[in-house]
């Protein structure tokens, strides 16, 4: 990857890796339907002055807009809600693990996207690794969840790998606040009527709100302009691979502002998701150049001497 790609893939590691622990703060008092309103109308909100700046804003809209559709329901209205639900009864730990199988469909679906990447043994083994050290990192803590959550957080999972193929594909050529802008907007009209009708009787605690305020802020908005550009930058499958990262950011943080213990076997799973993520997101090898070998078949000139075609 490029050193841009690189920083994007950098950032979107370290801003989806802490969603997991606010959402858990905010449905302590707000339901699922008033968390995923809240940050998306904020998102949206902080989004749209910037969006309307740049020329063309309802031109792609009505140009693309039933991809644009089929983002917005893929990526934001269903996952977010089911995802928010899940934690309800999951912990973070089991709901980043489950999430983090999105690379792995996301590599499985290409084929039906017509998108499909060579992945050679590198990639392969990347992905492998990267599994591998999610699985190490958050085994020990999973706790919590029925069948339903499980089948939610996998639903999640599924719409996490599908959505970036079809921006990768069908969106390329909308500029990034003229998708994820309407995105935001229609998934907040969405869930306006349910977030209003369990909204509760009181303020929310400071905590709760700014938990909703950083998932807005940093964790929608800032962070949807990341990931589309890095989409753009290395690929949807490629983009996918943040998923391994965003666990050990939640372990990481923990450890920083919760004093929480970094064992030989964290620092083990680091290494294993570091190393996957590199190799997961190589760039595949140039084909080597085949020598071809001349035609035996040659054409008589008129003088007499022969040419080959």
């Amino acid at each position: 990857m490029t050193a841009r790609g690189w920083f994007l893939f950098s950032l979107m590691g370290v801003v989806w890796g802490v969603p997991y622990l606010l959402i858990k703060v905010a449905v302590d008092e707000l339901s699922p339907s008033a968390v995923v309103f809240a940050r998306c109308a904020l998102g949206a909100a902080l989004l749209l002055p910037f969006a309307l700046r740049q020329p063309g804003l309802a031109r792609n809209v009505r140009g693309h807009w039933k991809p644009m559709l089929a983002f917005a329901v893929i990526e934001i209205v269903g996952p977010w809600y089911t995802l928010t639900d899940a934690e309800r009864h999951l912990s973070s730990s089991t709901a980043g693990l489950l999430i983090a199988g999105v690379p792995i469909i996301a590599v499985l679906l290409s084929r039906f996207f017509g998108a499909a990447e060579s992945l050679g043994t590198r990639r392969i083994t990347g992905l492998a690794l990267g599994l591998g050290g999610v699985g190490v990192l958050t085994v020990p803590h999973l706790t919590g969840g029925n069948a339903l959550s499980l089948a939610e957080v996998l639903l999640t999972a599924v719409g996490y790998a599908t959505a970036p193929l079809i921006a990768g594909r069908h969106l390329q050529d909308v500029p990034t606040l003229h998708l994820i802008t309407p995105c935001l907007a229609l998934a907040a009209l969405v869930y306006a009527p349910a977030a209003i009708a369990t909204r509760p009787a009181g303020l929310p605690a400071t905590g709760t709100l700014a938990a909703l305020a950083v998932l807005g802020v940093v964790c929608t908005a800032i962070a949807f302009v990341a990931f589309l550009e890095l989409i753009k930058e290395v690929g949807p499958t490629r983009a996918s691979v943040i998923t391994y990262v965003n666990p050990a950011v939640a372990v990481a943080a923990g450890a920083v502002l919760l004093d929480e213990r970094l064992t030989g076997t964290v620092l083990a799973a680091f290494a294993l998701i570091l190393t996957g993520s590199v190799l997961a997101t190589a760039a595949a090898p140039e084909p080597r150049p085949r020598r071809v070998a001349w035609s035996a078949r040659q054409t008589s000139r008129a003088d007499g001497r022969v040419e080959s075609p």
